[in-house]
């Protein structure tokens, strides 16, 4: 039993630093990035916790991702920083908004819970099961932080729930998706088989 919780945490401090590193990766590679979709692949590590360590262990990786969100975006200023952080102004104020928190909580938490629940409805064929969570896993953050944007700051950003539903179907949700699907199905097989 010790031997396992071990493992387990050495595992989810492997995920953790794959996370930061993505983190960091990205940052640095769009600054020169010449594309217009710039996908993030922070949250597959979270994905691929999910389903393989379980959903408690996923929420907190989703939680973990929510914290990395959050102290990017107090560090690094953007235009869209005020989203996720509480301690960047809203335009037009002087102030943040705590509900910032809830847009980089609550989706990111969520991602660690709903892949293992699909990849458990799926698990007789791993690969598509695990393809097809990748798939949720990305969709729930797309459509979760964009509903909550909307909810919280739409009438700051003046967005419309036609907006909110280009977005959601916008190149970068879609890219997020299937790279999220690929690689989980490239990599939860695998590690299934080592765990085993």
């Amino acid at each position: 039993m010790r031997k396992s919780k071990a493992s387990n945490t050495a595992i989810i401090s492997i995920f953790i630093a794959i996370m930061i590193v993505i983190n960091v990766l990205t940052q640095v590679i769009f600054t020169i990035w010449p594309f217009p979709i710039r996908p993030t692949l922070v949250h597959v590590p979270v994905i691929i916790g999910s389903i393989i360590l379980g959903p408690k262990i996923g929420a907190f990786l989703g939680f973990v991702m929510g914290v990395i969100s959050t102290v990017t975006a107090t560090i690094i200023t953007t235009p869209t920083s005020f989203l996720f952080s509480p301690l960047q102004p809203v335009p037009g104020t002087n102030s943040g908004d705590w509900r910032a928190l809830l847009i980089a909580f609550v989706p990111r938490i969520l991602i660690g819970v709903v892949p293992y629940f699909v990849f458990q409805l799926l698990k007789k064929n791993p690969k598509i099961g695990a393809g097809i969570a990748g798939f949720a896993g990305s969709a729930t953050n797309t459509i979760l932080v964009l509903s909550a944007i909307y909810l919280i700051f739409g009438d700051v950003l003046k967005w419309s729930v036609k907006t909110v539903l280009a977005s959601v179907v916008g190149t970068n949700s879609i890219a997020e998706a299937i790279i999220s699907a690929i690689l989980t199905a490239a990599i939860v097989p695998a590690l299934l088989k080592v765990r085993d």
